[in-house]
């Protein structure tokens, strides 16, 4: 018997690694999944603060105790890093933004060791 090949949609972000090469596409699948979350939690528009906090509880809800790991491996180590992505998906048009979100708003959101590993020590 043979076992079909199991395939699944990823979005292209081709052009943003082109320019930014410092994430893994995963990790901006992840951040526009929290997006729609996030948005949809709060029927619209998120701040990065909150943004980061929905980042936090969907990578514990999906990884566990491999959030850190697996986050690591993408190239995200900190809260700054998502700020980053998010505005790459907005450099590349993918999402909008309002005039007062800038990167500044994910800066000293959380600690990635403390939040992901701390539940676990």
């Amino acid at each position: 018997m043979e076992i079909p090949e199991i395939t699944y949609d990823v979005e292209d972000y081709s052009d943003i690694l082109r320019k930014d090469s410092r994430y893994d596409s995963r990790a901006y699948d992840f951040v526009m999944r929290t997006i729609a979350e996030a948005s949809e939690s709060a029927k619209g528009h998120v701040t990065g603060q909150e943004l980061l906090g929905f980042f936090r509880d969907l990578a514990l809800d999906a990884y566990g105790p491999l959030a850190f790991t697996v986050l690591s491996q993408w190239g995200v180590h900190s809260c700054e890093d998502v700020g980053e992505i998010v505005f790459n998906l907005y450099d590349a048009k993918r999402i909008g933004k309002t005039d007062s979100d800038s990167r500044a708003d994910f800066i000293g959101g959380f600690d990635f060791r403390e939040e992901f590993l701390g539940p676990y020590a």
